[in-house]
């Protein structure tokens, strides 16, 4: 018997007054995947995003989390129900230090602030920011401040995390560094859904990549055999991608 999915979205369309941003898009996650949300800009990626995470109520279809619809379930309950996420600008509370940024997250889960404060420590040790853990939260670096905001979402301990462009602009060291620490999460057993640019890092990265292309889903599977596939190459990867 094949365990239900722990992310299912079903027929799911989202309108903007006369733009059809997402059309009929259907897509579930098992548990403990990681996969990747492709596509070129404006193919409907970060508006199914934010439907998942409910920065956004759909049009029509539906969401489910572990066997429970979420549709209409409002964004600021979501975490509650075990979704995390990122943001592709990275967001803090610039005027709290780094270690009460985290706390913000751990009292999804406690109400005892020395318990969150417990685990906003742990949890910076171990997304590697802990020497920062006093400074102000708009001293961080740009890399500094995505390790941030892993830390406040995985504080909250989720079900699911939602990763937005995590690579962007990172280094070549820094997202090594950013590709282990996603493995890491993964190995915890939390489900990881992002979206990226960066396809040399995503690639080799997920376990399955899902394309989108003018709001619809263009093609899914293994990494490997999306890149081959002959609409992903002509809608997003390019005639330079077929000749390498």
């Amino acid at each position: 018997m094949t365990a239900s999915p722990i992310l299912d979205v079903r027929h799911v369309s989202k309108r903007f007054d006369g733009l059809l941003a997402n059309d009929d898009v259907s897509v579930s996650v098992a548990r403990g995947e990681l996969l990747g949300l492709i596509g070129p800009n404006g193919a409907g990626k970060s508006t199914l995003f934010n439907m998942i995470a409910g920065a956004f109520p759909v049009t029509s279809g539906e969401i489910w989390l572990d066997g429970t619809d979420i549709t209409a379930v409002a964004g600021t309950r979501r975490c509650a129900h075990g979704i995390a996420r990122t943001f592709q600008v990275p967001r803090s509370f610039d005027t709290m230090s780094v270690l009460e940024n985290v706390m913000v997250g751990s009292f999804m889960r406690t109400a005892s602030a020395s318990t969150a404060r417990i685990r906003a420590l742990e949890t910076l040790e171990y997304v590697g920011i802990a020497g920062r853990a006093q400074a102000p939260a708009v001293d961080l670096t740009p890399p500094e401040k995505r390790r941030l905001e892993m830390a406040r979402a995985l504080a909250t301990e989720p079900k699911l995390l939602l990763l937005d462009e995590v690579m962007t602009g990172l280094t070549p060291a820094e997202a090594k560094a950013g590709v282990d620490l996603i493995r890491r999460v993964r190995e915890r057993g939390v489900t990881i859904i992002m979206v990226e640019h960066v396809m040399e890092i995503v690639m080799p990265l997920v376990d399955r990549a899902v394309v989108l292309h003018l709001g619809k889903v263009l093609a899914e599977g293994k990494p490997s055999e999306v890149v081959r596939d002959e609409r992903v190459i002509k809608a997003y990867l390019g005639d330079r991608h077929r000749a390498a």
